[in-house]
C-alpha cells in the first residue's frame, strides 16, 4: 500500500511538472507575439516616415526624395532628422546587426520620433515594456525599370530593420523590409 502511494505521489508531482512547463511555454509564446506585433508596428511608423504620398506625416520628408542619400550615415545618424538613416556596411556585418536597439543611446528611431504616432507602452498590463525602434539603410535600387546608364538618376530602395520588445525587456522580436517608393 505504502509503494503504490509512493508511486501515485510521483506520478501527481510528473503531472503537475508537465502543466507547469505548458503554462510556461504559453506566456514565453504570448510575450513573443507581443514583441512582434510591436515590431510590425515599427515597420509601419517607418514606412510612414518614409512615403512623401502621406505629406505632413513625416518631419524629414526631404530625406526621402529621389536622387537623395545625403541624409544617410555610415553607423547611422545618431541625432537629428540623421538619427537611425543608415548607409550599408561594405565589409563586416551588415548596420541592422551591429546596432544595440535596446541601448539608451541607440541610433535607432523610437515609434513615433518623426511621424508623431502613438503606441502605448510601460510597465502595467500585457503591453511591451519599450517602444519598438527601427533603422532604415539606403540601397541602391537594381532593379530592370531603374535607369542604370551613366549620368542617370540614381533611385534607391530602403532597408528598414525593427525591433519590438515584449512584457520584459529580454523578450525581443526583430522583422525586415526592403520599401521602394
Amino acid at each position: 500500500m505504502l509503494i503504490l502511494l509512493g508511486v501515485m505521489m510521483a506520478l501527481g508531482a510528473g503531472a503537475v511538472q508537465l502543466s507547469m512547463m505548458g503554462e510556461r511555454s504559453a506566456r514565453n509564446d504570448r510575450d513573443y507575439q507581443v514583441a512582434w506585433q510591436a515590431s510590425e508596428a515599427a515597420l509601419v511608423d517607418a514606412e510612414l516616415d518614409i512615403d512623401i504620398k502621406n505629406a505632413g506625416t513625416s518631419t524629414r520628408m526631404g530625406s526621402f526624395t529621389e536622387n537623395n542619400s545625403i541624409d544617410f550615415l555610415a553607423n547611422c545618424g545618431s541625432s537629428g532628422v540623421n538619427k537611425g538613416l543608415c548607409l550599408p556596411n561594405q565589409t563586416g556585418k551588415p548596420v541592422w546587426l551591429a546596432v544595440d536597439f535596446s541601448a539608451t543611446d541607440s541610433p535607432s528611431v523610437e515609434l513615433g520620433d518623426f511621424t508623431s504616432s502613438e503606441f502605448d507602452s510601460g510597465t502595467s498590463g500585457l503591453k511591451p515594456r519599450k517602444k519598438p525602434r527601427y533603422i532604415i539603410e539606403i540601397l541602391t535600387d537594381t532593379a530592370s525599370r531603374g535607369d542604370a546608364s551613366i549620368g542617370g538618376d540614381q533611385r534607391y530602395v530602403y532597408r528598414v530593420t525593427a525591433m519590438g520588445f515584449g512584457p520584459r525587456t529580454d523578450i525581443q522580436a526583430m522583422t525586415q523590409i526592403i520599401y521602394r517608393k
